[in-house]
Order: structure tokens, then C-alpha cells, then sequence
């Protein structure tokens, strides 16, 4: 029988620890607008008359499926009372 292998296992395997932690930097990042948009009750359409982000972008986005730029998340940031903070990861909550 074989023995039941774990997501981190093989993503340890995969992938090299500074690609792990810019990946969950990345879903902690897209977790948190998420987040702060539905706490505001705002739909990705509201969002994007608040902060001149088309709503496609805002959904890919937060699908994780684009690069998006600085200047664009920092709009979307602000609409939503928000910001981008450089801290030492030691000092970060990972997902």
C-alpha cells in the first residue's frame, strides 16, 4: 500500500523554499483584498468604480491569474482603506 503523500511534502520537493515564500506572499497579499473587499460588502463591480480598476482585472487578481503592478494594487488597496506595508518575513503571518 502506498503511504499518502502531503501537499507540503511535494511542494517541498517542487519548489525551492524562497519560491514557497514568494508564492504564499502572494495568497496572503490576495487573501487580505478579498477579505477587506467583502467586509466593506462591496461587490468587484463597486470596487472598481471606487478605485478605476476594471472589474476583470480585480477578478483575475483574485484568482491569482495575472502579475499585476504596483501602482494597480496600491488603487485598489487605498479604495479599500489599505495599504502596502514592508515588514521583515520573520514578522509575517503565512497562510
Amino acid at each position: 500500500m502506498r503511504q499518502r503523500v502531503t501537499w507540503d511534502q511535494v511542494k517541498n520537493e517542487i519548489h525551492e523554499p524562497d519560491e514557497i515564500r514568494a508564492f504564499d506572499s502572494k495568497l496572503n497579499l490576495i487573501c487580505e483584498i478579498i477579505e477587506a473587499r467583502k467586509n466593506r460588502g462591496l461587490s468587484q463591480k463597486e470596487l472598481e468604480g471606487k478605485s478605476g480598476v476594471r472589474q476583470p482585472v480585480i477578478a483575475r487578481l483574485e484568482k491569482g491569474n495575472t502579475r499585476t503592478q504596483v501602482d494597480t494594487l496600491l488603487k485598489i488597496l487605498n479604495a479599500l482603506g489599505k495599504t502596502l506595508a514592508v515588514v521583515d518575513i520573520k514578522k509575517t503571518k503565512m497562510v
